[in-house]
C-alpha cells in the first residue's frame, strides 16, 4: 500500500520515523504541506516525493493521512474522497460538525472508499463503541494539560472550559480531538471539562462512561510530542497501529 501525508507536523514526523526504521507495513511516499521545507525534511527520510498540490499525489496513492487541521478536514478531505482514495483523519474535531461529517460519508460511499478515525490519545474507545449498542446514560471527559499545551500561562489550576464537546472543539480545535472521538464513538454529545494545570507535565484524559452495560473509568496520561506540546505521542501511535492493521489477518478489538 502506498500512502501520502497531508500535513507534515508532529504526528507526520513520528509516522515517518517509523517508516524510515522499517516498522510500517505500508510505504510512505508522498508529502504535502504548505510549508515546503517541512515536507521536504520528511520526504528525505524515506526517499519520498514532495508535491506542490495535494491532487498531484492522488493518482499514485491508496490512502492519505490527514494530519493538518480541522479546516483541512472540511476543505481537503473531500478532494481525496472524490478520487476514490481512503483517508485517515487525525484532526477528528473536524468530523464533529454533522454537516461536514455527512458530506464526507456521502462522498466515501459514492466513491467506494473509507474514512478512518484512529483512537488517538485516549484508551477505552472499544468499550465505548460496544456500550453504544445499548443505552449510555452518561459520558464525561476531563482533560488536564500543562498550560503551555493549551497556549496560556498560569501559575494555578484553571478551568478553561466546561460544557458540551461541540463547543470544546470550536474553542480548542488543536487540543481536544479526544472529545470529538469519544462523542462519535458514544453516538452522543459528551460533557467535557478542560483544565490548565501547571502541576502536571503530561496531557491527561479522565473518562467515565455509565450505561446499561455497567460503568467504566479510565485515565490516560500521555507524553507530549517534543515537536508540539499540543500533540500526544499516543495519537501518532494509534495511526501507526491502524496503518499496520490494514494488512493484518487477525484483528483484535472492535
Amino acid at each position: 500500500m502506498i500512502v501520502g501525508i497531508l500535513g507534515c507536523g508532529a504526528i507526520a514526523n513520528i509516522i515517518t520515523n517509523f517508516a524510515s526504521e522499517g516498522k510500517l507495513g505500508v510505504e510512505i511516499k508522498y508529502f504535502y504541506d504548505r510549508d515546503m521545507e517541512r515536507a521536504e525534511n520528511l520526504a528525505s527520510q524515506v526517499d519520498g516525493r514532495v508535491v506542490l498540490d495535494l491532487k498531484d499525489m492522488l493518482s499514485h496513492v491508496d490512502l492519505v493521512i490527514e494530519a493538518a487541521s480541522p479546516k483541512a478536514v472540511e476543505e481537503m478531505v473531500p478532494i481525496i474522497l472524490k478520487e476514490g482514495k481512503d483517508v485517515i483523519v487525525m484532526s477528528v474535531g473536524g468530523l464533529l460538525n454533522p454537516k461536514i461529517r455527512l458530506n464526507l460519508e456521502k462522498l466515501a460511499k459514492k466513491n467506494n472508499c473509507k474514512i478512518y478515525a484512529p483512537s488517538g490519545a485516549i484508551v477505552g474507545l472499544d468499550g465505548i463503541k460496544a456500550a453504544s449498542l445499548g443505552k449510555i446514560q452518561r459520558v464525561t471527559l476531563v482533560t488536564r494539560k500543562p498550560p503551555r499545551s493549551l497556549g496560556i500561562t498560569t501559575e494555578k489550576e484553571t478551568i478553561l472550559y466546561q460544557g458540551k464537546a461541540t463547543e470544546a472543539v470550536k474553542k480548542f480545535p488543536l487540543n481536544i480531538n479526544v472529545a470529538a472521538t469519544v462523542s462519535m464513538a458514544a453516538g452522543q454529545e459528551i460533557e467535557v471539562k478542560i483544565i490548565a494545570d501547571p502541576q502536571v507535565d503530561r496531557n491527561m484524559h479522565e473518562l467515565e462512561v455509565v450505561g446499561d452495560f455497567g460503568e467504566f473509568h479510565t485515565m490516560t496520561s500521555n507524553l507530549r510530542c517534543s515537536m508540539n506540546p499540543k500533540t500526544s505521542v499516543m495519537a501518532a501511535y494509534s495511526a501507526i497501529k491502524l496503518l499496520n492493521s490494514l494488512n493484518e489477518n487477525l484483528l483484535i478489538g472492535t
